[in-house]
Parts: structure tokens; C-alpha cells; sequence
């Protein structure tokens, strides 16, 4: 029964919201990242990943007792406390980084969908199947989180069976894995690679919606403990997945020079060294991956905005299901675009992180206000430990909105500059001197 405690019950039947958020964390992003640097720098930055689901684990708990113990949602605490144009800011720059990146999950679907059909027009085809499932999904079922939990507990555990037979059969060494939890900066990496593998554990906007989860799941305050138990789970999830797949990439592929620049490339050198069923059950882990981040990233997106707009944040509502349809519809044409006509997509990747480098930070630290503030969370407000290691947390997501700014952005717009606008503008190939008025 709702708001009863439910702890004598196994713990297997007390979770829930965090494998849901599971889902968003493990991406094509993350397993492209993961696997990157696996294959260039072994096993050396476990303790990464270690660093970022702590922060992980912090910030989702602080979601879920949010989610527990305020007395309205999110977006509506925001508009009590600083007014309706910060909880629009958040809400709908939420929607616009989802909407924006969602068409790399259609993308890494297609890379899974390409080991096993015959030509892009199949892939295709998968794509728009795959995509109204999704929103035949959300307006389907009168219990909608029910229904979302059982499918992306299934994803979960099937990227589970998956990454973790395929690590145990490159066999790597468990000594040497276990030496790189400790902490280092090995001299040929930078402090630029870890901040990109924090990026893509540490995600924000995932912790952010643990608050909306438990609400949709029904926890009160009496129900805290299952939802504390939820989210160490999640995390130890989130975590073994993201080591399973570094620590394949740094057995199988370390030192031979392969070049990762698309998720399919992994599965193709995994191939090449241990045969097609290690290809295969990458392929599925991808997929799971890249499907199951479809639906709850866009979810993420039009349920935070709906919210923040005043237009209903529970799943029974029709708006927040009609902007999670946008998000997905939006990422569905964008990628079939660059399948068919070899759309770049590089000005929504470079909008998108830019959008980034200010809602990030933003969340983070509305999430830390909120559940420091007595009149929101009463006797449940964070004590100084959450809060000092917060505001740290808050600081580190700052840190890579600057590596955005400064890094990774310049050679994208300087790229995208020469390769498209410069040529399109007349007199931009003109030195600047005869460009200059007479006089």
C-alpha cells in the first residue's frame, strides 16, 4: 500500500526509480566514452568512475528524499521560492539539451540495428518502428510508471548479462583492474579526459528527475528507506556497468592502436579479435543501452518542462507526454536525416552543449538549495557533510561546463565555420585588410 513502509519486503521489490535512471546515465555516450578510454588508458581511470557515481549517489539521494518529503514538485517549489522564469529556465533548458541529444540514442540504435540488417533502409525503417513503440508506450498504458519500470529493469539486467559475459570471457587482469582504483593522473592523460568521463557518469539531470520518479512510484516520507536503499542500488548498477565496459575495451583492444569513433566500431574490433559472438552480445548490451536512454531522456525532458510551465508533472497528464513526443520525434527525424542524406548535426551538438555549460550547473545547484532549505524539507534537510560535498559537486560540474566552453566547442564551431559558412559567405575567404572601409 502507498505511503506504508515497505521495508520487510526483499529488496529486490524495494527498488525501482533508479533503474530507470540507470537507463539515462548508460547511453551510447557513456559506452563510447567508456570504451575510448579503456582502449588508450587500460584500466588506469577506474577511479573515475568510482569519483563519479559517488557524486552520482549523493545527488540521486538527495532526488528521492526531495521527491519524498516536499509537498509539490519540483518545478512548483522553484516558482514558490524564486519565481516562474527560473523554473522555466530549468525546465525547458532540460527539454533542449534532451531534444537535442536524443538524436544521438537514434543514432547509436542504428549502429546496434546495423550489425544485424542488410542495408540503411532497413536500419531506417527500425528507427520509425522503434520510435512509435515509444510513443505508442506512453499513451498506452493507464499505469505508466508501472509499465516503465518492468521494461527498463528488463534493459537493465539484459546490459548486465550482456557487458559482463563479454568481460569475463577477454579475461583481463583482475590485479591490474583492481590497481586502477586508486587514485592517479597517469602522465599521458590530462585532466580534459577526466573531466569528459565524470561528464558522461555524472549526469545531472538524471539525479535532478529522482525527485519526479518517486513521486510517480507513490513513496512518502514512511517509504524514505526503500528509497535510499533504490538509489545506492541504482548506483551500484550504474557503476558495475561503466567498469564492465572500460575494463573490456582496456582487455580486448589496449595497445592495438583501434580506432573508436562510432559504438559499432567497439563491436567490430571486439569481433576481429574474439569472434562474432563477442560482437553480438555488445551489440545487444548497445542496444538495450541506446533504447532504453529513448524513452526516459526524452521523458526527462517533457515531463521537467511541462512541469516548469505549469501544465502537469504526473503521468497521467497529457502535456507532459505530448513534449516527451516532441523530444522524441525531433531526435527520431534528425537521425534518420544523417543515416539517409548525411545530415551534420553539428549545429544541435554544439547548441545543445552550450545549453549545457548553463543548465548543468544551474540544476545542480537548485537541487542543493532545495534540499537545504528547512521550509521545503523540514527534519529531512541536508546536513553539512551532503552539503559541502554538494556545493564540491556543484564546482566540478562548473569545471566541465568551462571544458565545454573552452575545449570542446571552439573546434566544433571552427570546423563546422570552415566547412560550411565560410565558403557560403561571400567575402569570408577575403583577407581581412580588404575588407576593411576605405579610409
Amino acid at each position: 500500500m502507498l505511503g506504508t513502509s515497505t521495508s520487510r519486503r526483499p529488496w529486490y521489490r524495494r527498488i525501482g526509480p533508479s533503474l530507470i535512471t540507470a537507463c539515462v546515465v548508460i547511453g551510447p555516450g557513456s559506452i563510447m566514452t567508456s570504451s575510448q578510454i579503456g582502449a588508450t588508458a587500460e584500466y588506469s581511470l577506474l577511479w573515475v568512475v568510482a569519483l563519479a557515481m559517488a557524486l552520482m549517489l549523493l545527488f540521486m539521494t538527495m532526488g528521492a528524499r526531495l521527491g519524498v518529503s516536499a509537498d509539490a514538485s519540483p518545478a512548483e517549489l522553484i516558482r514558490r521560492k524564486a519565481g516562474r522564469p527560473l523554473a522555466i529556465l530549468v525546465g525547458c533548458g532540460v527539454f533542449f539539451i534532451a531534444a537535442a541529444f536524443q538524436s544521438g540514442n537514434n543514432i547509436g540504435v542504428a549502429s546496434a540495428l546495423a550489425a544485424w540488417l542488410p542495408s540503411t533502409t532497413w536500419v531506417v525503417v527500425a528507427l520509425l518502428v522503434l520510435n512509435g513503440l515509444a510513443i505508442a508506450f506512453l499513451f498506452t498504458f493507464d499505469h505508466l510508471y508501472r509499465a516503465l519500470e518492468r521494461v527498463m529493469a528488463t534493459f537493465v539486467g539484459a546490459m548486465l548479462i550482456a557487458f559482463a559475459y563479454n568481460l569475463l570471457r577477454l579475461k583481463p587482469d583482475w590485479r591490474v583492474m583492481v590497481h586502477g582504483f586508486v587514485p592517479r593522473l597517469p602522465a599521458e592523460q590530462d585532466m580534459m579526459t577526466v573531466l569528459g568521463l565524470i561528464g558522461t557518469s555524472f549526469v545531472i539531470t538524471a539525479a535532478f528527475y529522482q525527485a519526479y520518479l518517486v513521486r510517480q512510484k507513490g513513496w512518502q516520507e514512511s517509504d524514505l528507506p526503500d528509497g535510499l536503499l533504490d538509489t545506492r542500488i541504482g548506483t551500484l548498477v550504474m557503476f558495475l556497468i561503466t567498469v564492465m565496459l572500460m575494463s573490456t575495451a582496456a582487455a580486448g583492444l589496449y595497445g592495438k592502436g583501434v580506432a573508436l569513433d562510432d559504438p559499432l566500431d567497439v563491436a567490430i574490433a571486439l569481433e576481429g579479435s574474439f569472434g562474432p559472438s563477442a560482437k553480438a552480445l555488445f551489440c545487444i548490451g548497445l542496444f538495450c543501452a541506446a533504447y532504453s536512454s529513448f524513452l526516459i531522456n526524452s521523458m526527462i525532458g517533457g515531463f521537467m518542462a511541462a512541469d516548469a510551465l505549469g501544465w502537469g508533472a504526473r503521468p497521467q497528464d497529457l502535456a507532459p507526454r505530448l513534449l516527451t513526443t516532441a523530444a522524441l520525434v525531433s531526435g527520431m527525424l534528425i537521425g534518420i536525416a544523417v543515416l539517409i542524406a548525411g545530415f551534420d548535426r553539428t549545429p544541435t551538438i554544439i547548441m545543445a552543449q552550450a545549453a549545457t555549460i548553463i543548465v548543468a550547473p544551474l540544476i545542480a545547484a537548485t537541487l542543493l538549495w532545495l534540499t537545504s532549505s528547512p521550509d521545503v524539507m523540514g527534519e529531512r534537510v541536508n546536513g553539512w557533510t551532503s552539503r559541502c560535498i554538494g556545493v564540491l559537486g556543484v564546482l566540478l560540474l562548473v569545471a566541465m561546463a568551462g571544458k565545454t566552453a573552452i575545449v570542446d566547442l571552439p573546434p566544433k564551431v571552427r570546423a563546422y565555420w570552415e566547412a560550411h559558412v565560410r565558403h557560403a559567405v561571400p567575402g569570408a575567404n577575403e583577407p581581412q585588410e580588404q575588407n576593411r572601409p576605405p579610409g
